[in-house]
């Protein structure tokens, strides 16, 4: 229940009640201030839907630098393995946040704008039929009582003042009784004056008395018809309510990817990549791959055998022609990432940032041939480098 301020009297809140006359303008522009908010409400997540497009521009962004440097980094096993998820699971979030974006629009803004054509109908010199119904219904709902109000306040003003009146010819009467300065005769007028008012005032109150009587005779017929027409216009509002809740819902199920299944599925294949994580798997590996694991010839007895002198045949020049298809024309120009300095006199040598040609392409044992600027020619680890 709404209370009166201190600065507020009783007349006050009575002047905007809604039943004085006019003040039913507020209940008419719920019509229009309805549909402004649906015009506010769609501009609003559009803004969110550009939000989501740019995170997903991002994530993408964000992505596609770092993958070659995880690619080309020294990390190895199920921790490369980690940290390669964290920019696939980016570019699974970045299409299902653009999916939103999408469904921001396409589907919760059309359908509020599909809506709101549907329920607010303008007419052709501005405002809506809607409103304009409602207002008519009010306005002739209260015209009778406004009339009768009005004769109500012009009676009331009518005994305000005839009570005025008598209120000093009752004030000149009891002064001019008993006192010896003014003559008896003025005493007579003087009373006669007053029993003249106070008989104009009963006449006054018992007109407004009356017209009184015939407004709250009035009052039961005008309350009825007025909440008929506001009944009808509180229904209005709620069917706005009932449909804007379920835009919001959408809208709401639509931006929780808490509960979306694809984001469900992108976190748990990262938390479970993340969980396998093995470091003596790892370990293993590099013992095995780059380590004391590694398949070794140990020096041996080898007796000497003569070499055989076979004649030049299909097969030595079907080798012969598999051994220059791994040569490149012109090789490819690549950017060194690191640095290295060959351990060996085969390898090459060179500085992160500094750039040559490739070669050859990638052998088993991951190593590539370069040639620098001057004709140094080597070997080198394939991932130290990227391709200009």
């Amino acid at each position: 229940m709404s209370t009166l301020s201190a600065d507020s009297s009783p007349e006050d809140a009575s002047n905007r009640s809604f039943w004085m006359p006019g003040n039913y303008q507020r209940t008419v522009k719920r019509t229009e201030d309805a549909f402004q908010a649906c015009n506010d409400i769609v501009a609003c997540f559009q803004e969110r839907a550009r939000v989501e497009r740019q995170y997903a521009q991002q994530l993408s962004e964000w992505s596609n630098k770092w993958k070659p440097v995880v690619d080309s980094t020294p990390l190895y096993g199920s921790l490369l393995k980690a940290w390669q998820c964290f920019l696939s699971s980016a570019d699974r979030l970045a299409s299902l946040h653009a999916s939103i974006c999408r469904s921001l629009v396409s589907e919760d803004g059309d359908k509020v704008r599909t809506w709101q054509k549907d329920t607010f109908h303008k007419k052709l010199f501005g405002g809506f039929k809607e409103s304009q119904d409602t207002e008519t219904g009010f306005a002739r709902a209260q015209k009778p009582w406004a009339k009768r109000l009005k004769k109500l306040d012009k009676a009331r003003r009518a005994y305000h003042k005839v009570s005025r009146k008598e209120h000093i010819a009752r004030e000149r009467d009891a002064h001019a009784q008993g006192n010896p300065d003014i003559s008896i005769d003025k005493q007579k007028k003087i009373q006669e004056e007053r029993e003249i008012a106070q008989q104009e005032a009963e006449k006054v109150r018992s007109r407004y008395e009356k017209v009184l009587e015939e407004v709250n005779r009035y009052a039961p017929r005008y309350m009825e018809e007025m909440e008929s027409i506001f009944d009808q216009s509180q229904e209005e509002e709620r069917k706005r309510i009932v449909f804007l809740k379920q835009a919001f819902l959408s809208i709401h199920t639509h931006l929780d990817i808490t509960n979306n299944e694809s984001a469900l599925a992108v976190y748990n294949e990262l938390h479970n990549t993340l969980m396998a994580i093995d470091e003596q798997e790892d370990l293993r590996w590099w013992k095995n791959t780059h380590g004391p694991g590694m398949p070794t010839d140990w020096p041996h007895f080898q007796d000497w055998i003569p070499d055989k002198k076979n004649k030049k045949g299909k097969k030595d020049v079907e080798k012969k022609g598999t051994l220059e298809k791994s040569a490149m024309i012109g090789g490819v120009r690549v950017r060194a990432l690191y640095d290295y300095v060959g351990q060996e006199t085969d390898e090459l040598s060179f500085k992160a940032g500094e750039e040559f040609l490739k070669v050859e392409d990638e052998d088993d044992q991951g190593w590539c041939r370069g040639m620098k600027d001057g004709g140094w020619e080597g070997l080198y680890p394939a991932n130290y480098v990227e391709v200009v």
